[in-house]
């Protein structure tokens, strides 16, 4: 599936390219391939991945299933940074507002671990709602400043999810998610043991909250570099990880490659259903996501409560 999803995304565009055009390709054709629709599509699958495997770990470190980068206020702490980094650093580079970016966005999720420790009643749905309770307040921080320093239209444009600003040169950040993504595969069973608990871990001669900050790290990046090159993604780091739990249980290790390609494929699915329902424009992958995203929250809210009743 993620195979024909990405030809056919090479081929959707106002620019008709066909499969038999391949053979036969004008220098105008060769160039949209390359500056265009090539970064896009690696853009959509490394970002559908990165959020996919982020989410998995905030799972697995929270004990629960409705946390992620969204309802942690990881992706609103990165979106403060890049605030922070135009106000502070205006002519500052990418890879400098990237930084920025980064420290914002672990500092955020290590301050909802810190409320997290704080909370007396782990019920697995009141969790998410102070995630997200506490991403509203950082969101509504960041829209003050941009109304303030009239930058609103400016930080709504950078964060608004949208892969048709890609082009060749915009999007190569993206690949400090593929490092990021091995070296969680090689940490996957300390995280697993982390997600038992502190004192578990520590009986088994783990040290807990150096797995914990360093899974926090990495999630921080891979949310700092997307949300910076892409924009918000909402909800996709929720969804994935519980539809691939759902079908393969909880073998983090075992999970990793079905939450990067299932993360990519609900990625390149919505892309490609948004840039054909009103054709030749597109709906925005922000909206999208963030439409689909929510419904498959919603179902998997209810039918966790539905469960727990029963």
């Amino acid at each position: 599936m993620l195979i024909t999803l990405s030809l056919t995304s090479l081929f959707i565009g106002v620019r008709q390219i066909s499969p038999l055009d391949l053979f036969n390709l004008t220098e105008t054709q060769v160039q949209t391939m390359v500056i265009s629709r090539l970064p896009r599509l690696l853009s959509i699958i490394l970002a559908g991945s990165g959020l996919s495997i982020a989410g998995l770990i905030m799972q697995q470190l929270s004990r629960n299933k409705f946390v992620s980068p969204t309802t942690a206020g990881t992706m609103d702490s990165a979106s403060l940074g890049i605030l922070v980094a135009l106000l502070v650093f205006p002519s500052a580079g990418i890879l400098e507002k990237l930084v920025v970016a980064f420290a914002f966005a672990l500092t955020g999720s290590l301050l909802f671990m810190k409320i997290l420790e704080k909370v007396k009643y782990r019920e697995a749905i009141l969790i998410p709602l102070v995630g997200l309770m506490f991403g509203n307040i950082v969101g509504s921080i960041t829209t003050f400043f941009a109304y303030k320093h009239d930058l609103i239209q400016t930080v709504n444009t950078w964060l608004h999810g949208d892969f048709s600003v890609i082009l060749k040169g915009r999007y190569e950040l993206l690949y400090i998610g593929v490092p990021l993504m091995v070296l969680v595969y090689f940490f996957a069973d300390r995280f697993t043991v982390a997600g038992m608990g502190e004192d578990f871990s520590v009986n088994l001669g783990l040290n807990y909250r150096q797995v914990v900050n360093i899974g926090l790290t990495i999630v921080a990046m891979v949310t700092a570099v997307v949300v910076l090159t892409v924009g918000m993604l909402p909800f996709l780091g929720l969804i994935i990880p519980n539809i691939v739990t759902m079908y393969r249980g909880d073998n983090l290790r075992n999970n990793l490659p079905h939450a990067a390609v299932l993360g990519a494929v609900f990625v390149l699915g919505c892309d490609i259903t948004g840039r054909l329902i009103i054709y030749p424009y597109e709906i925005s992958i922000g909206m999208m996501v963030g439409v689909i995203g929510s419904g498959l929250f919603l179902y998997l809210l209810f039918r966790r409560m539905f469960a727990h009743e029963a």
